[in-house]
């Protein structure tokens, strides 16, 4: 190891007193290992220090009960096993076997790990599943139904062109040039053929038959199934003006998306972003780190001001400015002639690429088809399942009865649509487990993050612990005396905590 890289803390060979540890941890090595201590009531566990996910610290984590959660974007792992049990982790920590001797904890070794026994992978019956879908909701769900010793077909149909990928990506690193592609796949190729998952890109499906229990491909050909997830995500919405089918004017959903917007940037000077969306306005940081000329049009006050407030809007308009956004809000694009974007307002924009980001619809074509009922999304019951038996909806297409707001709710979120996937395979395996999952998503702009947990459609008022301005702050969303959601800006902690006080009080 090199002088900047030299491993953290005490030498755990050589033994620690637990009057060493603060809240909880203590992170120390073994050889040039760096390993975290963590006590869980009266137990010492001794863990890999960084989420497998974005390589989060699990030191400045939340312990809860022989779990521990990631502070950056809310993974959990098993302290026993190291096993991700949610996302967006996928890959387990390494876990190191801890003895004690008096007061002194000692770690020399590696733990491990003992597989699940052949007779938990024998394949249950029903054994043909079918997930329409390549996104995150689809991805999970095919992983989970391995994890969980399923040994039936799998057949996992994307009309994309791309393996499942880390979205969130896109819009962000990837996007800025701060991520190589190999980033992307959420798993590489081998893993599909290893795993018996028989994953198949650029197919359409036209129709699915609840009753026949078969699904009908673009080419004609009829799929079989038992039991069948529909993970079909969202799609952007279209822009609606004279001149918008241009090829310089482009959404950004998939990677073929990313890759033409930063195919297009390589030769643009200013770009045009349409909409003050989170998507809109990330683009836009990612663009300003590629040193375009930036000009956001929106028809809100303030950016995100729907869901975040007016405070919170207002500083993402300051940080964006502060970083050479230009913003035109209160204002629509009328018409793209040529490269010039004419304003309602009279005034008009010269831009050489255009990105549109105003909004979402989820795809619910085949759901209607298949006479599954429908309210603004899949209706599904707590346990994901649609009105059609052994038909499950997972992501951004699914509304379900979320019990911690107690409404019916749809949400658009990565890390819930994953979390979605899981439970909606477990299900499949009729286990009859209700999803109860607090939605949580995080949101990049230039060097802050901003985590958001709950869901808060409407809000009569907002709490606000710390400083905005600072980049210090919880922000609680509150309807009827009631938190909702609360979003933050470094207060990690705050916001894990936050998620495990909704999780422990359900409407």
């Amino acid at each position: 190891m090199g002088e900047e890289s030299k491993p953290n803390g005490p030498d755990l060979t050589k033994g620690v007193s637990l009057d060493a540890f603060k809240d909880g941890k203590l992170l120390g090595h073994v050889g040039e290992e760096d390993i975290l201590l963590v006590q869980a009531g009266s137990e010492i566990f001794a863990i890999e220090p960084a989420c497998t996910h974005y390589h989060g610290p699990l030191a400045e984590g939340l312990v809860v009960g022989d779990t521990i959660r990631c502070p950056w974007h809310h993974a959990c792992f098993s302290l026993r096993t190291g096993e991700p049990t949610r996302p967006p982790a996928l890959n387990a920590l390494a876990v190191w076997e801890v003895t004690r001797d008096q007061n002194r904890i000692v770690v020399q070794r590696n733990r491990e790990m003992p597989k699940p026994p052949a007779s938990h992978r024998a394949a249950p019956t029903p054994e043909k599943f079918v997930i329409v879908g390549g996104g995150a909701a689809g991805f999970a769900a095919a992983e989970t139904l391995r994890r969980e010793g399923f040994a039936g077909a799998i057949t996992m149909l994307s009309n994309d062109g791309a393996m499942p990928v880390d979205r969130p990506n896109l819009s962000k690193d990837y996007l800025a040039g701060n991520a190589p592609e190999d980033w992307l796949p959420m798993r590489g190729e081998d893993y599909y053929q290893d795993a018996g998952i028989d994953l198949r890109l650029n197919t359409n499906v036209a129709a699915i038959d609840p009753e026949a229990r078969g699904v009908t491909l673009g080419n004609g050909d009829v799929l079989q199934f038992d039991r069948l997830l529909l993970a079909t995500g969202a799609e952007p919405v279209k822009l609606q003006v004279p001149g918008a089918d241009q090829p310089h004017v482009h959404t950004l959903r998939s990677v073929a998306d990313s890759r033409a917007i930063i195919k297009a940037a390589g030769g643009a000077k200013r770009v045009l972003v349409i909409g003050a969306s989170f998507i809109g306005l990330e683009v836009a940081a990612s663009l300003r780190a590629r040193k375009l000329e930036v000009h956001v049009v929106a028809p809100d006050e303030r950016p995100m001001q729907r869901v975040l407030g007016p405070e919170m809007g207002d500083f993402v308009r300051a940080l964006h400015e502060e970083n050479g956004v230009n913003f035109h809000l209160k204002d629509t694009v009328e018409k793209l002639d040529g490269m010039r974007a004419t304003l309602k307002s009279g005034g008009g924009i010269e831009a050489d690429l255009v990105v549109v980001g105003i909004g979402v619809r989820p795809r619910l074509a085949l759901a209607e088809q298949a006479g599954l009922a429908i309210d603004r999304g899949v209706s599904v019951n707590e346990c994901l399942e649609t009105s059609s038996s052994g038909i499950f909806a997972a992501g951004d297409i699914a509304r379900w009865p979320d019990p911690h707001s107690g409404q019916n709710i749809r949400v658009e979120h990565w890390v819930l649509a994953e979390r979605q996937g899981q439970t909606a395979a477990r299900n499949m395996l009729d286990r009859r487990e209700c999803f109860d999952a607090v939605p949580f998503f995080w949101s990049q702009h230039y060097d802050v993050p901003i985590n958001y947990v709950g869901h808060a459609e409407s809000f009569d008022d907002i709490v606000i612990d710390g400083s905005i301005s600072g980049r210090d702050c919880l922000l609680k969303y509150r309807k009827g005396g009631r938190v909702f959601a609360v979003a933050s800006i470094y207060r990690d902690l705050d916001s894990l905590r936050s998620e495990l006080e909704m999780e422990r009080s359900p409407a």
